[in-house]
């Protein structure tokens, strides 16, 4: 029988066929991958185009707000986050910047996206230094401890048991106070425009009423300021004089901005009144006036933050406080204009003589629906900006974590040293205040929160937070 034979031609033919087999397989695997590659592209274009589209639509809305509750003021939109805040022409500047040798310009430049952020941020902050901080935050104890003790005699705590001791008396184990623990707090200022208008029984009538460094409190301006007091942000000369500032006001809050000191805490050991450290300032060179810090004390705490004695109406031309004479006049354009913006992204709610004219039904400001959506766009957004998984959830912006053990409740603010006035009095009720006496959206948002408190590292960064967990058991 004769064998066929394979011709060359035919040995060579089969590695072809499988060559061409295996190309195919590998342009339809490319195809394939050009195709989800062009499919999710697609995709993070159009949720790109629906986040700038929001943020868009949310300017709008602030836009239209400023120019309804701005008393001049206009917003001129730049894009989907920049805004140019303008003063009319004719505004008088009269308020001369020394360093810079300039007059104050008439108009000013926010990144509404990045402000949303950090004021949103705000309302759920820890703002008092507490013990769970310091353990937490990296060498709390040793760096940032000593950053909070005025002349020290070293520039770290390289005996903690000395600093614990320039403390322990204002440093409680975890936060007193929580946000949403307060449905509308009042934040007063010390301008003299509070003699123009009788705010007084409107003040009394919130929650909550914060006031700044020596503001007297008396029946000479009660129908102006009101009575009611909770909460006091001091400086630290103020914090000197806070006895005759307290005024025999067994529980006022007194909440220091800056440093203690050894001859605060000789005065804090004979007083019934809670004392803390304000947290979350910028060490460095100081931080804004004392009234901005009162509305982050505040938004941290309370739903509505109704502010009072800010001076932000049009021709100001003296820096004048209700209980004291007027002082060199100045017009801080850059305050009016910074405060209107914040009650246009609803932050807070201005009241002053030329409002108090007018019906205040706040329609024009833009609704919690609607700032919830451009908080959330502008927070994908800038994740989508920093490459970050847009999925990172509430915890995305902590920095650093520490855990509390369920069984560890730590100590209340205070020393053995302390006198009988103090020790017998009710200066740590915040401290110790049950679970269940919280209202029931402070309970709700620490479920919501998986009893985790948020602090700030330094500053405004927005992702540099100390986070702490809590068992919610030990809360209980």
């Amino acid at each position: 029988m004769r064998q066929n034979k394979l011709s060359p031609s035919n040995n060579n033919r089969r590695p072809t066929l499988l060559q061409l087999v295996c190309a195919a397989a590998f342009f339809a695997i490319l195809v394939f991958a050009i195709q989800s590659s062009l499919f999710t592209g697609s995709q993070k274009v159009d949720f790109n185009r629906e986040t700038v589209r929001i943020l868009y639509d949310f300017q709008t809305s602030v836009q239209q707000c400023v120019a309804n509750r701005g008393l001049g003021l206009t917003a001129h939109i730049v894009d989907h986050c920049k805004v140019v805040l303008k003063f009319p022409e004719g505004t008088n500047s009269t308020w001369y910047n020394e360093q810079f040798k300039i007059y104050e310009p008439l108009e000013y430049r926010y990144d509404v996206c990045e402000a949303i952020l950090l004021w949103e941020q705000y309302r759920n902050m820890t703002t008092v230094l507490t013990r769970e901080y310091l353990d937490a935050r990296p060498d709390g104890w040793l760096d940032y401890a000593a950053k909070r003790i005025a002349q020290l005699g070293a520039d770290k705590c390289y005996n903690r048991t000395l600093c614990e001791e320039h403390l322990n008396l204002l440093l409680p184990a975890k936060a007193p106070f929580h946000p949403r623990q307060f449905h509308k707090c009042a934040v007063v200022g010390n301008s003299g425009d509070l003699l123009k208008t009788e705010f007084g029984k409107e003040i009394d009538s919130h929650d909550a009423v914060i006031r700044d460094n020596e503001a007297p409190v008396n029946e000479k301006y009660v129908k102006y300021v009101g009575i009611k007091r909770d909460f006091r942000l001091v400086v630290r000369g103020a914090a000197r004089n806070m006895v005759p500032i307290l005024n025999g006001s067994d529980d006022e809050v007194l909440i220091i901005k800056s440093l203690t000191h050894r001859d605060f805490n000789a005065i804090i050991k004979t007083i019934p009144n809670p004392v803390y450290l304000f947290q979350g300032i910028v060490l460095r060179r100081g931080a804004k006036g004392t009234g901005m810090k009162s509305i982050e004390l505040a938004l941290s705490m309370c739903d509505i933050v109704d502010i009072y004695g800010f001076t932000v109406d049009p021709g100001y031309t003296e820096w004048t406080r209700y209980f004291s004479s007027p002082r060199k006049g100045h017009n801080p354009l850059q305050g009016r204009a910074y405060y209107q913006l914040l009650e246009c992204l609803g932050v807070i709610r201005i009241h002053s003589p030329m409002r108090s004219k007018r019906k205040q039904d706040w329609s024009d400001v833009p609704s919690r629906e609607m700032i919830s959506g451009a908080h959330a766009a502008a927070l994908s957004l800038k994740r989508s900006q920093s490459d970050q998984a847009a999925n990172l959830g509430q915890f995305g912006s902590c920095k650093v974590w520490g855990n509390v053990k369920p069984d560890k409740s730590g100590p209340v603010s205070g020393s053995s040293d302390m006198n009988d006035i103090r020790k017998h009095s009710n200066y740590s009720k915040w401290e110790v205040m049950p679970f269940e006496s919280l209202r029931k959206e402070a309970q709700n948002y620490l479920i919501q929160m998986e009893g985790v408190s948020l602090y700030k590292m330094d500053g405004n960064k927005l992702d540099d937070l100390v986070c702490v967990r809590h068992s919610l058991k030990s809360e209980v």
